[in-house]
C-alpha cells in the first residue's frame, strides 16, 4: 500500500510502498478515507525522541474509513462498516479499559497512528460505526473534537460562563465550538493572527481578539468581564503564566496546548489569584461517541473546522507549510 514515512528530523514525509496491515485476532483493518493533519503530529516529527517516532513510521490519528477485515475475536464489526477510529489503545481488560477509558490504561496506552496511509489496523474496541447521516469525510473530525470536549468536561464549565479561548487553530477552535454549544454566556477567541476571525465566529465565537498590548482589557471588554476559564489552546513556553494574567481571580486555566518544553509560571501571581490550573489531554470513549453525534450538524456545524483536503502525494507539501503560520485550519489528507 501507499503511505507516507517519516525519516528524520529536517526531512519532508516521504511517499512509499509498505506492506498491507494484516488483523491480529481482536484487530480490523480499515481502507482510510480521510486522515487530519494534527498539531501534534507536527510536533512529532520535530522532536521525534520525545513521542518514540523513528524513521519509516507511519504518523496520523484522525481518521476514519471503512471496514475491509476483521479478525477472528471481533463479533461488532463487519466488512462494509463505516468507522472512526480513537488513535488510543489500552490493554482492553484493566479497570479503566473496562470503563472506555484507555488513554489511562493501567498497563500503559498507545498511541496508534497509520493513518497516512491507503490502510489501517487497529483493534476492534477502538472503533465505533458511524451514523448513517454521517459521512466518513466528516467522521475524520471525531478525534480531535473528542480532546476539545474531554477539555470542557474538565475544566468544569457552568451554562453562562465567560469563556476566552487562546489559540485559533483547529483545537482551539473545536473548544469554542463545544463551549457555545454547551451554554457559554460568551466565548472568545484569541489569536496573534486574524486569519481565523470568520471561522470561529462560524463555530460560535461571540468575539475574537488580536493577542498583543493591552490584552487583558480588551478580553475583558469583550467577554463583559475578565473570563472565568481560559483554555490555553497553542502550547508554547510561558502561555500558561499568560493565561493566569488574563483569567480572573479564583478562574480555571485549562490547558490542552501541547508543549514540549520546560515551562515557566509566576507562582505567587497564580497563588494570589486563587487560580485553578487544569491539564487535560486525550479523551474516553464516551466523549468520542459524543463527538461522532455532534457531526451531526446544527447551528454550528463542525465542519467548518475544515479547511482543504489533499490528496497522498499532495501531503507532505502541506504538512510542511503547516509549520509556519498560515491561513489554513484543518486540512485532510485524502489517501484513495
Amino acid at each position: 500500500m501507499k503511505a507516507l514515512v517519516f525519516d528524520t528530523t529536517g526531512q519532508p514525509l516521504r511517499e512509499a510502498d509498505v506492506p498491507d496491515p494484516t488483523p491480529g485476532r481482536d484487530e480490523v483493518v480499515i481502507s482510510v478515507c480521510r486522515c487530519g493533519i494534527c498539531g501534534s503530529d507536527l510536533h512529532m516529527t520535530e522532536d521525534p525522541g520525545t513521542f518514540g517516532l523513528g524513521a519509516g513510521d507511519v504518523i496520523g490519528h484522525e481518521f476514519a474509513g471503512e471496514v475491509l477485515e476483521v479478525g477472528r475475536d471481533v463479533t461488532d464489526l463487519r466488512p462494509g462498516d463505516l468507522v472512526a477510529a480513537a488513535p488510543l489503545r489500552g490493554c482492553g481488560d484493566c479497570a479503566p479499559c473496562r470503563r472506555g477509558e484507555p488513554a489511562w490504561c493501567e498497563s500503559g496506552m498507545t498511541l496508534i497512528g497509520g493513518g497516512y496511509a491507503e490502510y489501517a489496523a487497529l483493534a476492534g474496541r477502538q472503533l465505533r460505526k458511524l451514523p448513517v447521516d454521517i459521512s466518513l469525510a466528516d467522521g475524520a473530525l471525531a478525534e480531535p473534537l473528542a480532546v476539545a470536549l474531554h477539555g470542557i468536561i474538565r475544566s468544569g464549565m457552568k451554562p453562562g460562563a465567560r469563556v476566552l479561548v487562546v489559540g485559533a487553530g483547529a483545537i482551539g477552535l473545536a473548544v469554542v465550538y463545544w463551549a457555545r454549544r454547551m451554554g457559554a454566556g460568551c466565548v472568545v477567541a484569541a489569536d496573534l493572527h486574524d486569519h481565523q476571525r470568520y471561522r470561529a465566529m462560524d463555530l460560535g465565537a461571540t468575539g475574537f481578539v488580536i493577542s498583543g498590548p493591552d490584552m487583558a482589557q480588551r478580553v475583558a471588554a469583550a467577554c463583559g468581564g475578565a473570563p472565568d476559564i481560559v483554555f490555553e489552546c497553542v502550547g508554547k513556553v510561558g502561555l500558561i503564566d499568560h493565561c493566569i494574567d488574563l483569567v480572573r481571580p479564583r478562574g480555571t486555566v485549562c490547558v490542552l496546548g501541547l508543549c514540549t518544553g520546560a515551562d515557566r509560571l509566576d507562582s505567587f501571581r497564580a497563588i494570589s489569584k486563587e487560580v485553578n490550573v487544569i491539564m487535560s489531554v486525550f479523551f474516553d470513549m464516551h466523549e468520542f461517541a459524543n463527538a461522532i453525534d455532534a457531526l451531526d450538524t446544527g447551528r454550528y456545524a463542525p465542519q467548518h473546522l475544515v479547511s482543504g483536503t489533499v490528496s497522498l502525494q499532495e501531503a507532505p507539501a502541506a504538512f510542511e507549510a503547516l509549520k509556519n503560520r498560515t491561513t489554513e485550519c484543518k486540512v485532510l489528507i485524502s489517501p484513495g
